[in-house]
């Protein structure tokens, strides 16, 4: 099994108050890995390092390492938009553009230089095809982004991250604003996406974390409590408070 990310003690700081402590794990090539906790334990800002998206937030200090493939992303010199489209990110909440659904999906190849129309048509088809939207009935490539449903705007979504071409796809709770049909909708997406990409999701829902992913890695005030194979962590955590958690004792 081939590692995708590997980090070695990472911390982050806001200001003083330490949000990751000395976080060690790796994210294997092609299989979904679940971060579980409790609110606040530090899944979304673990997420977020993992493609620089905390440089945005002012007065963020990290150490530590965090090699994608060969190559430290902390690394001074690193270019941080090539980043970006290597490791993609989907949110929480569908945000499309108030776009149409072709200029949504073309935004990022547009964004990083692509101006032939019939690249970025293939670009467009190719992503929409992926996550199940291509030829949709009520989905057309003019129609506005947020005249579609909840579901197929985070589809939507997804498919302008794979537009950029990544090696990882990173999906900060992509369920939690969508009904139970619909989750399993995106659930049965990330199954398809996963023989190409490399997927670290965050999750508050226990089961969809079962369900879906291969690893999970449970989290607790910053730290990494453990992390393993999904049915082991569920059937035999090692750590009392991984068993405390999942039982609903505590979070």
């Amino acid at each position: 099994m081939t590692d995708k990310i590997q980090v070695r003690g990472l911390d982050l700081f806001y200001g003083t108050f330490q949000g990751l402590k000395q976080i060690t794990v790796s994210f294997p090539a092609r299989q979904i890995t679940a971060l579980i906790g409790p609110s606040g334990c530090g899944k979304s800002t673990l997420l977020r390092c993992l493609n620089r998206m905390n440089d945005l937030v002012a007065g963020v200090k990290i150490t530590g390492t965090v090699m994608l493939d060969d190559a430290d992303i902390y690394a001074p010199g690193t270019d941080v938009e090539s980043l970006r489209r290597r490791v993609g990110m989907v949110f929480q909440r569908p945000n499309p553009f108030p776009l149409s659904v072709f200029d949504n999906v073309a935004y990022g190849p547009r964004l990083h230089g692509e101006r032939n129309p019939v690249t970025l048509r293939a670009i467009v088809n190719d992503s929409l095809q992926a996550v199940g939207l291509l030829g949709v009935e009520g989905v057309g490539l003019g129609q506005p982004a947020l005249s579609l449903s909840g579901e197929q705007q985070q589809r939507l979504c997804i498919a302008r991250a794979l537009a950029t071409a990544p090696d990882v796809l990173l999906m900060d709770e992509p369920c939690s604003a969508l009904d139970p049909i619909a989750t399993a909708g995106i659930e049965a997406l990330m199954q398809t996406l996963v023989a190409r990409y490399t997927i670290v999701i965050v999750t508050h829902n226990m089961a969809q974390a079962m369900r879906a992913s291969h690893r999970t890695g449970f989290m607790l005030l910053g730290e990494l409590v453990e992390i393993g194979a999904t049915e082991r962590i569920f059937a035999s955590a090692s750590d009392e408070r991984t068993r405390d958690y999942l039982a609903g004792t505590f979070g």
